[in-house]
């Protein structure tokens, strides 16, 4: 039985260090492809392409289903052709990852050029990328994410802070130059905390005037020059709700596209029980408490199903895709289990 075991334990720690290499070669491969330009440029010829037009992602829809399709550099080139822009628009693509098999994946927008005609030759349409996110298949949905952001940042980032003249971007949009002062502008992302507060029985909700009818999601906000994570925290929650956090736990992060390229960092807060809350209303229209069977209830509506006959809605929560969803779910998941 030993023999089996060492022999068992053996294969797996096997198995481990291939897909950790695999892993470690294909972070490699990325950082040399982002480091060399000419050895980016070559991966162009061989990579995929994902097309957007004015940020929003190219999507194929079909039967129920949305997909993400990649293009070939062939294929893109071919609709980029009918156009006459092909050359011109290669290079304005941004590295965004690499398959296990190292075949390089890049982002294009095409915002400057006809959109009807790239839909008709590809049977798609560029779509919304909030609608997008929620509406493609999960592992899709981080990389729409990130390439749009890359894209946003280089759109906005056309033009050097201190001396105004043009920034040129690398072929692996990983950086943009200004030559005239030598400052070199890397893509940042913004560090949100988002935050679900409980008072041991009870979360708490809020919404903004700019939601959807009916949605409640957890609080959030930017984090301060200087801050850490849970000095973020404890100055959101006692700014918008006007409620002391006891103690906090993290719990994970997500990129977020919106508004701008946001890191989101999911904690949970607890404060005193039977805390009343005191809502700004510069920054929320409503906040409030929800207990176990009103989160049950929520987490089980659609936002199509919640306006009653009145004209008023009942609660619905963010869709799993967001990380708001996960904390609900694990709050839900504690109180359950406490109660079992």
């Amino acid at each position: 039985m030993a023999a089996v075991c060492q022999a068992l334990h053996r294969r797996v720690s096997s198995l481990a260090c291939r897909l950790h290499s695999t892993y470690v070669r294909k972070m490699r491969y990325l950082n040399q492809l982002k480091e060399d330009d000419s050895l980016c440029r070559q991966a162009q010829t061989s990579g995929t392409f994902y097309l957007f037009h004015n940020l929003s992602p190219f999507l194929q829809k079909v039967g129920k289903k949305y997909l993400v399709p990649q293009l070939s550099a062939a294929e893109t080139r071919q609709v980029l052709e009918k156009l006459q822009e092909a050359e011109q628009w290669m290079e304005k693509s941004v590295l965004i990852g690499c398959s296990d098999e190292h075949r390089p994946r890049f982002a294009l927008d095409l915002g400057a050029l006809d959109k009807s005609v790239i839909e008709s030759e590809l049977q798609g349409s560029f779509t919304d990328l909030r609608k997008a996110l929620f509406v493609v298949d999960g592992k899709d949905s981080p990389l729409l994410a990130s390439a749009q952001s890359l894209l946003w940042w280089h759109d906005s980032h056309q033009y050097c802070s201190k001396t105004g003249q043009p920034t040129e971007k690398n072929p692996a949009g990983s950086k943009r130059v200004c030559h005239a002062s030598g400052v070199t502008y890397y893509p940042q992302v913004s560090p949100v905390v988002i935050t679900l507060v409980s008072d041991g029985s009870r979360c708490l909700l809020a919404r903004q005037p700019s939601f959807p009818p009916g949605m409640f999601t957890a609080l959030s906000g930017f984090c301060d020059m200087g801050e850490n994570v849970e000095e973020a925290v404890r100055r959101e929650v006692a700014e918008e709700v006007g409620l002391e956090v006891e103690s906090l736990r993290y719990s994970a992060s997500q990129h977020w596209p919106f508004p701008s390229s946001s890191l989101m960092i999911a904690c949970h807060a607890m404060v005193r029980a039977m805390a009343e809350i005191s809502v700004d209303t510069l920054e929320l229209e409503e906040a409030r408490w929800f207990g176990l069977e009103e989160i049950v209830e929520g987490l089980k509506r659609e936002p199509s199903s919640s306006k009653q006959d009145d004209g008023s809605f009942l609660p619905w929560f963010p869709p799993k895709q967001a990380i708001a969803h996960q904390l609900i779910r694990e709050w839900l998941q504690q109180q359950t289990a406490q109660t079992a």
